[in-house]
């Protein structure tokens, strides 16, 4: 009979401590409650509760890292994106976290899909696809003034994904050619610029020193050699050689024009020299 009521005693013991004793892990913190009071923040370690008069609650303190589902939303010139996003919070005030709000991770996830769509509506879809760090800075401070009654920080929003219409990603390929073409025209009539100003400058310097144009048709035979080639042009100067040629034309025309002397015979045979007079 004693030893059945020791084993009672001690089973009874044995479900006091195990409803008595809780452990808190090192990134946790308890929140107290007494007969439904709240009693305050227990640290991590062992700790002892009043069975059935205590509560205990484990509240995480890690930061939390929580997707924000894809959000159609329509941009401020009207353009239909889906929008992704990822926020990172924790909690800094356990007791907020457990009495001022039922589940804290469901509300963050429904005010972060709302704010997502309303800060991204706010924009237009160039704004929404290059200004990224300005939108997470708002959508963060939003949720921070938002989440700071229920004792929880948010530390970072990022835009994950944007999603575009076909229609819109052709429109901005083209958009983008378009704009690549005009680039490589500009460049090009630079390039035309630069060369004719230094065709001009070397012009200039030809006309001033002729030998320098030789010394260019040289080098020109000499690249023309390198080749091998079998037939050989040979630039020359066109006005030069022009000028040169009517010269020529018209040398050989006065020529042809001139009359020719008819020689005189003498009564003893010799040709007589006429007058030029």
């Amino acid at each position: 009979m004693n030893t059945t009521v020791t084993v009672l005693v001690v089973v009874v013991v044995l479900l006091v401590l195990g409803l008595a004793v809780r452990i808190i892990k090192q990134y946790e913190q308890g929140v107290l409650f007494r007969l439904g009071r709240v009693q305050g923040t227990q640290e991590p370690g062992l700790r002892l509760i009043i069975p059935i008069i205590d509560v205990l609650h484990r509240v995480s303190m890690r930061i939390v890292t929580m997707p924000i589902q894809s959000q159609g939303i329509i941009t401020r010139d009207n353009v239909s994106v889906d929008v992704s996003a990822v926020a990172y919070f924790r909690v800094v005030d356990a007791v907020k976290s457990v009495v001022a709000i039922e589940n804290v991770y469901v509300a963050i996830d429904q005010i972060a899909q709302t704010t997502l769509r309303t800060v991204v509506g706010q924009h237009t879809l160039d704004e929404t696809l290059s200004e990224t760090d300005r939108i997470n800075s708002d959508i963060r401070e939003i949720l921070d003034v938002a989440t700071l009654d229920w004792g929880v920080e948010v530390t970072l929003v990022e835009l994950k994904d944007i999603q575009l219409p076909d229609s819109m990603k052709r429109a901005m390929a083209r958009q983008a050619e378009a704009e690549r073409e005009k680039r490589a025209k500009i460049i090009n009539a630079e390039g035309e610029s630069l060369a004719a100003e230094a065709l001009g400058q070397a012009s200039d310097i030809m006309m001033e020193h002729p030998l320098a144009l030789q010394l260019r048709n040289l080098q020109s035979l000499v690249e023309i050699g390198v080749d091998k080639n079998t037939t050989v042009v040979f630039p020359a100067p066109l006005m030069s050689t022009i000028g040169e040629l009517g010269s020529f034309l018209a040398r050989e025309t006065a020529a042809a024009a001139a009359p020719v002397a008819t020689p005189v015979i003498t009564t003893n045979g010799t040709p007589a020299v006429p007058s030029t007079n």
